[in-house]
């Protein structure tokens, strides 16, 4: 009998070292998480951090992950980028060279996620982001063409910029529109140009189209010229962090307005800072636990049993990724990076936590349905289902 030190030495020298060695010797699949932990949006990562522990214990519990016709225990390693776009590649970098992961889970923030994605596909590593909806995060900047190691959880932000821009004109009743959001930033940028973009091709108007950077606190001179243009709506695409400070600062220069966001609000964080400014305000979402399946149910009490705490969409999201991973890698069998990212590239159809999701050949994006949630009574309220 060959010892386990000495079987999992030469399954790491056969599979170019892409696990590591558990309690034992015991052969280990590694994954690496490229999270928010610190920087603007902690609870971010905190969310995907707390994900994926979940996951990676039920998988251990329950013996380990299908490899070929062994089931080995899987192992997380977890990178903090800090919420900025050079760590999140540092990151990465570190991962798949030095950690040798299998695949990369995350980054989450778009504006992370886009140069993390670079990495990975020069490296030829396969990554799927759980919560970045920017176009950019998965077709290459230079041909436009899809990535072919990048893969996402979430939908896009061409499909939320519809879903939003037809709830305002359709469900609002609402003409005319403002928007505000941090120009740079990636997703809150993308999204507020493409909603502009479908509002105003679907017979709405845009009368104030405003900016402001990352890290500004002060929005009053933006939020005056909107003000001035009296819209009905007013579009805030940017992350919970901001959110509240922005309508604070519009509701006391007067400002009535109705506010709509994306899914950069989703974080529950958002309604401890900003409390009752925020009642009423609507935005688009990812999934509601108040019309979940029985797999999200499952997932929810583990998580809140786990956690003190329901889960967010970017908990439910990384849990979906991480679902995916595992399917990819017992598909592929072996602990080879294309092997699994041509599995995972091969999946047509997961039922997730957050949904059912659809993949087109070619494409690392899933086809999905999104919900609008309004803020009632301090809680996410769900309004209704915008299918693909």
């Amino acid at each position: 009998m060959v010892p386990k030190k000495l079987f999992c030495l030469s399954l790491a020298l056969s599979s170019a070292f892409l696990f590591g060695c558990g309690q034992g010797g015991t052969p280990s699949v590694k994954i690496g998480l490229n999270a928010e932990l610190t920087g603007e949006m902690p609870a971010v990562g905190a969310s995907a951090k707390n994900a994926a522990e979940l996951f990676v214990s039920q998988i251990n519990e329950a013996g380990g992950i299908e490899v070929g016709e062994q089931k080995l225990p899987m192992e997380l390693v977890v990178g903090d980028n800090g919420a900025k776009a050079d760590q999140a590649a540092a990151v990465a970098q570190r991962l798949i060279s030095q950690e040798n992961v299998l695949v990369m889970a995350g980054p989450d923030a778009s504006a992370c996620a886009i140069p993390a994605s670079e990495i990975a596909e020069s490296l030829k590593c396969p990554m799927i982001s759980p919560w970045s909806t920017n176009p950019k995060t998965t077709v290459d900047s230079t041909t436009g063409k899809p990535k072919n190691y990048v893969f996402r959880a979430c939908f896009t932000d061409i499909f939320e910029a519809r879903v939003l821009a037809k709830f305002v004109l359709n469900t609002l009743n609402a003409k005319t529109a403002a928007a505000l959001y941090d120009v740079a930033s990636e997703a809150p940028n993308a999204q507020a140009t493409l909603f502009k973009e479908v509002f105003e091709k679907n017979g709405g108007r845009m009368v104030a189209f405003e900016t402001y950077t990352t890290g500004d606190r002060d929005f009053s001179a933006q939020l005056t010229k909107i003000k001035a243009a009296n819209p009905e709506v007013i579009f805030l695409p940017t992350y919970y962090n901001d959110v509240p400070l922005v309508i604070e600062q519009a509701h006391r220069l007067g400002i009535t307005a109705q506010f709509v966001g994306s899914d950069a609000w989703s974080s529950p964080e958002i309604l401890k800072l900003g409390g009752a400014h925020l009642e009423g305000s609507y935005f688009c979402n990812h999934y509601s636990t108040e019309i979940a399946t029985p797999v999200a149910r499952e997932f929810m009490k583990a998580y809140k049993d786990r956690f003190g705490q329901d889960p967010d969409d970017v908990a439910a999201l990384t849990y979906d990724a991480f679902g995916l991973i595992t399917q990819a890698v017992t598909r592929a069998g072996k602990l080879d990076r294309e092997a699994v990212r041509n599995a995972l590239a091969s999946i047509q159809k997961y039922e997730g936590v957050t949904g059912t999701m659809q993949f087109q050949p070619g494409s690392g994006d899933p086809i999905k349905s999104a919900v609008m949630l309004q803020i009632k009574d301090g809680k996410f309220d769900w309004v209704a289902n915008a299918e693909p």
